[in-house]
């Protein structure tokens, strides 16, 4: 049974719409909790929001019977403030079981001493997918517009339509800087672990010394690297090091080529013997899989390391990987000062005038220039209000130029290299300029992702990077009708209190006169 959120209110529950929170408090949590308030309270978008949960949170299982789970308001909670506050599982925990505002808004009244568990809270928040973030986005987003356009003068009638602001930024993945040795090194060591976890739950004795055959491959590898070291200008010294790095990388292909031909070998021997009914053909098909996952990285690396060192071969880029753990990894050269390398991927967004994000679109393997396009395409037929959008020099080709035109009235597309007459007079015109000054905004938007969440991606796997991306556009666009709100309660509460102060200057008026 999973609700979306109890309807009746228990003894000592704090009703969503009656919390307040401290006007002066400068940390994130209180405005987050802000923002969902406004959803909570917002009938037609919370009604809107709840329905989609319901519909696409497990379509197939019951709501009403069985044993009560997290309910799914609970869960899109706890997603908001993981990226929102760039934090892991264990302090959302905490916060969770600790924050006594947090526990109000999740349904808790002070008397009620539930506690979430880690492995609950991280099966339930990968329940969403980034098509369900992406339909609750919109929903969020229109509703955030709804509440600026009634906080505007209503003579601002330009602000109805919305002035998009794309650009790119790395969303860096949990990895170490790669070099052929040490992704070797990862691969045996990952193959060497599995094989003895397998053994032991086999009750075999084959991999007891794994610990030991692990420093092995390890000391093979720190020998290898020493040998590179070297910064010798003599000739006959440096063709001597050459010889020494070659033996070096020779011997630790040796080492790791050993242990892969064994760990291939015992999983033919627990064929052989008919142990997998231990734990069944299931679980040791998977096992299975993910050993020879990393054999073959292993052997990638093996052959790699023999071609680049050992025959002198350039390898292509194309053929290289920069991680074996998050396969997905992108070598991203965008030229930034003190930045040479990043390594992650790409994630393309659109902002609008207001601060909202519209869309993001992780970009595998693809330049600025090829999703330029789709991005306005996608963003239309989500927010057909759309009537200009703004670009860097990244985003320029020739097609693009053509196709946007078609899309949008106004398309700031600045060109690259020496311009035509027609191209200036297109560059110079005061729109385009106006909207060309205002594209810096984006890069604060930039900012502000990387600070609340997509600096770094702890997640595993490519599936799971865009629903992080996702989630994270999800919970700023959160923050930023929260930090509306706050914004506008705070000049109120100044306003009330300059009030106040006149009110007694006058009131002391007379008072001096008759004196």
């Amino acid at each position: 049974m999973r609700v979306v959120q109890p309807s009746q209110m228990t003894i000592g529950e704090v009703d969503i719409s009656k919390m307040t929170f401290n006007l002066k408090s400068r940390d994130d949590i209180p405005k987050i909790l802000k923002g969902l308030q406004f959803i909570y309270l917002n009938t037609l978008l919370r009604d809107a929001i709840f329905a989609l949960l319901i519909k696409r949170i497990s379509p197939d299982v019951s709501k009403t019977n069985g044993r009560p789970g997290m309910s799914l308001w609970t869960i899109f909670v706890c997603g908001i403030l993981r990226l929102d506050l760039n934090i892991d599982y264990d302090r959302l925990l905490e916060l969770m079981n600790e924050h006594r505002s947090l526990r109000m808004i999740l349904g808790h009244h002070v008397y009620n001493n539930e506690e979430y568990h880690m492995q609950t809270v991280k099966d339930n928040v990968c329940l969403f997918t980034p098509e369900l973030l992406d339909e609750i986005n919109q929903l969020i987003v229109r509703g955030g517009h709804d509440l600026v356009l009634c906080g505007q003068n209503s003579k601002k009638k330009d602000d109805v339509a919305l002035h998009g602001r794309c650009d790119s930024f790395v969303l860096e993945t949990d990895v170490h800087y790669p070099t052929d040795i040490n992704l070797l090194d990862d691969a045996t060591r990952k193959i060497i672990q599995l094989i003895a976890k397998l053994c032991k739950v086999l009750g075999l004795s084959d991999w007891r010394q794994h610990a030991n055959n692990v420093s092995q491959v390890k000391a093979a590898m720190r020998k290898a690297q020493q040998k590179k070291r070297s910064k010798a200008k003599n000739i006959a010294q440096q063709e001597k090091n050459k010889t020494a790095i070659q033996v070096a990388h020779q011997d630790f292909i040796n080492c790791a080529q050993g242990y892969v031909g064994k760990v291939r070998q015992t999983l033919l021997d627990v064929e052989k013997i008919e142990l997998i009914d231990i734990i069944g053909q299931k679980k040791f098909d998977a096992r299975k899989a993910e050993i020879e996952k990393f054999i073959a990285h292993a052997v990638r690396q093996i052959d790699q390391i023999r071609r680049r060192v050992i025959l002198g071969e350039k390898i292509p880029h194309e053929e290289k990987v920069f991680s074996i753990f998050e396969p997905h990894t992108e070598w991203i050269s965008k030229g930034k000062a003190g930045v040479p390398v990043e390594l992650g991927v790409k994630v393309c967004i659109m902002v609008d005038q207001h601060g909202f994000v519209l869309l993001p679109q992780v970009m595998q393997n693809q330049t600025d220039d090829k999703v330029a396009v789709e991005m306005v395409k996608k963003t239309k037929e989500r927010f057909p209000k759309l009537k200009s959008c703004s670009f860097d020099k990244g985003f320029h080709s020739l097609e693009n130029q053509i196709e946007l035109k078609k899309e949008l009235p106004l398309v700031v597309l600045p060109r690259k290299g020496r311009l035509s007459e027609a191209a200036k007079a297109i560059e110079i015109a005061p729109e385009f300029v106006k909207a060309r000054k205002a594209h810096s905004a984006v890069e604060s938007a930039i900012n502000t992702l990387e600070v609340h969440g997509l600096d770094v991606c702890p997640d595993h796997g490519i599936d799971a990077f865009k629903r992080y991306v996702w989630w994270a556009v999800v919970a700023r666009n959160i923050h930023r009708i929260g930090d509306i709100l706050w914004e506008r309660e705070t000049e109120a509460q100044l306003g009330n209190d300059k009030g106040l102060c006149s009110g007694n200057d006058e009131k002391a008026k007379p008072d001096k006169i008759a004196a």
